[in-house]
């Protein structure tokens, strides 16, 4: 069990690591996607702030992102946009971005949480399916670590003290960590915004958001 839980944190911590000096964010916490990582982020705010009841996404988006806004307990609002969307936008009101579409130097907004996402088969970096938080405290990235690894500390399940308000099943497995290590050494230092067209949520056709 000891050597199982080494190699789960050795990984991922080695490519959080690597993300962290690459983006230029403080703390980096590495999970299974982006819309899980929002959803986390969100509950975040639930319990540290700040809090509102309702969060505004794009009309045009990846529909996982609103049902990750309407799991983590939100009302999904939808603001108008254009069907393309190119690298990254804010759910407002929270400092919380989407960043899907961006992976790049230096692409850290202080103070702020941005979502990456390494998951299909257009991403600039391309995982399979995997995501990453950039966040500003150690504090948060502490939190959401132990919430995307079912509320636990890095040791057994039977030797843990579960104080945490809640947890799922959201950890990147250590094979895919392994990889984004091997991928960041050739990763280039400056990469452009994807840019991808999505359906419009907003139509009232889309009764799971409404």
């Amino acid at each position: 069990m000891t050597k199982f839980m080494n190699i789960i944190y050795d990984n991922n911590r080695e490519f959080e690591r690597l993300l962290a000096e690459y983006t230029g964010a403080p703390h980096v916490v590495v999970l299974d996607n982006n819309c899980n990582g929002i959803f986390l982020c969100l509950r975040y705010f639930h319990y540290h702030g700040p809090y509102h009841n309702e969060v505004t996404v794009r009309s045009h988006t990846y529909p996982g992102v609103a049902y990750a806004v309407k799991a983590a307990g939100y009302k999904v609002r939808f603001g108008f946009s254009p069907p393309e969307l190119k690298g990254e936008y804010k759910l407002e009101p929270f400092p919380l971005w989407d960043s899907a579409l961006r992976f790049t130097s230096g692409m850290y907004k202080q103070g702020q949480f941005q979502v990456l996402s390494f998951t299909g088969p257009f991403k600039t970096m391309k995982l399979g399916k995997a995501g990453a938080i950039l966040c500003p405290t150690e504090e948060a990235a502490t939190w959401l670590r132990r919430a995307a690894f079912s509320g636990r500390n890095m040791v057994s399940y039977h030797d843990d003290v579960f104080d945490m308000p809640e947890g799922y099943n959201m950890y990147l497995p250590a094979t895919i960590a392994t990889l984004g290590v091997q991928l960041m050494q050739g990763v280039a230092q400056h990469n452009p915004d994807l840019t991808m067209t999505y359906p419009d949520l907003s139509n009232p056709k889309h009764t799971g958001f409404h």
